[in-house]
């Protein structure tokens, strides 16, 4: 049975649910600045690095499949409290790894836990906050989520740089472990009673066969796919390249670039609940897809830049009032069994991410980062217009 079946799903607050989303994206990028020097310890190349933060990403997509209707049976704040107490062990066990075999294993099986807290926190989310308000409500929760792409990055790799990489693990995996602790001890006795037995079906397997069945979940999880291959794989993961290729910033300078990016971001969820209010679901998608279609075409003609630095604030502030809409319906797609159903739309995005990545990745190959960019703005033309008139 849901926490919303079972009457009085628990009451957390935003800041912690917030704080919990910061631990898992910043766990999830912590290897981004300190690949060089883990290759240099470990005495292997920054492509054998690579590897390990790919199998962080494989089993945090693909351990989806259960941690949904895990949480949907067993209680998703409680999954996600074991979750985040789980991810902030594993990160710190990680700084005792003295090969890249012992690394690999320990981050498959940190990723493994850490895809069971976003799509089960926005989960509770539905469970707790009606429709109308919802968006607004994920929009403060994905603070953290915005917070921890902005500022990983910089705080991993000054810690890297002063006290060694195993510092950044130790950090960031107390911070995750500190938060599970909290919201394990703010559930208190709920951590250990059993939920009630609810009707069957209603998780596993047969919820995955009733939103299969769904014309507009199926219509919803494609969308997220779409989502995942034309943003997430697509375009967003090469602008920093493409502003040290064409414009020859270095690694620094880009990456202040793009965390323009997350400011975008910030603004948009300061002005989420009046947004919603004013032009509607169909109208931040419209909105939102067209705006993100126009900064993708600006990218690709940028002469300079600073116009770049520019339109990231722009396709940031677009591209969550975009997102935004799927993921509050992805709460709806199946209610009886929300963690299911959030996991489902996550898993989706992940394998569009994965598509993305290679298709978008031999355009570049072939026609350079401007066609990339053309290529994913003319995509999102047509699917903000598919999306316009979807329900």
């Amino acid at each position: 049975m849901t926490e919303g079946r079972a009457g009085n799903p628990p009451q957390v607050a935003i800041w912690l649910l917030s704080l919990a989303a910061f631990g898992s994206a910043a766990g999830m990028r912590i290897m981004d600045p300190l690949m060089p020097m883990v290759a240099a310890d470990f005495g292997v190349t920054v492509s054998n690095i690579a590897v390990v933060v790919a199998i962080f990403m494989l089993f945090y997509g693909s351990g989806q499949v259960a941690t949904g209707p895990l949480g949907d049976r067993l209680g998703k704040l409680r999954v996600v409290a074991v979750a985040l107490i789980l991810f902030g062990l594993l990160t710190v066990l990680a700084e005792f790894a003295t090969t890249v075999t012992q690394l690999a294993v320990l981050r498959a099986a940190s990723g493994l836990v850490a895809g069971a807290i976003i799509p089960l926190l926005l989960a509770h989310i539905g469970d707790t906050v009606p429709y109308a308000d919802r968006q607004a409500v994920i929009g403060q929760f994905l603070i953290g989520n915005v917070m921890a792409q902005l500022m990983t990055g910089p705080i991993s790799g000054v810690i890297g740089q002063h006290y060694g990489w195993q510092a950044s693990y130790m950090a960031f995996g107390a911070f995750t472990l500190g938060v599970g602790v909290i919201m394990a001890s703010l559930l208190g006795p709920r951590m250990f009673q059993a939920l009630p037995e609810g009707p069957r079906g209603q998780s596993g397997l047969m919820a995955y066969a009733k939103i299969l069945k769904s014309p507009s979940a199926r219509r919803l999880m494609f969308a997220a796919f779409l989502d995942g291959a034309l943003l997430f794989g697509g375009a967003f993961p090469f602008i920093a390249s493409y502003l040290i290729e064409d414009f020859f910033l270095s690694a620094g300078e880009a990456g202040l670039v793009v965390a323009f990016f997350g400011v975008g971001a910030i603004f948009y969820t300061r002005l989420a609940r009046r947004m919603v209010r004013r032009f509607g679901e169909r109208g931040l998608l419209l909105g939102g897809g067209l705006g993100l279609a126009a900064g993708l075409g600006l990218t690709a003609a940028a002469p300079v830049w600073g116009m770049v630095l520019v339109l990231q604030l722009m396709l940031g502030f677009c591209f969550y009032s975009f997102h935004g809409v799927l993921q509050a319906r992805a709460t709806e797609a199946l209610p009886e069994a929300r963690g299911t159903s959030v996991s489902c739309f996550a898993m989706s995005l992940f394998l569009g991410q994965t598509a993305g990545s290679l298709v978008f990745a031999g355009v570049i190959a072939g026609g350079g980062y401007r066609m990339c960019f053309g290529l994913a703005a003319a995509g999102m033309v047509a699917f903000a217009v598919w999306m316009r008139n979807v329900k």
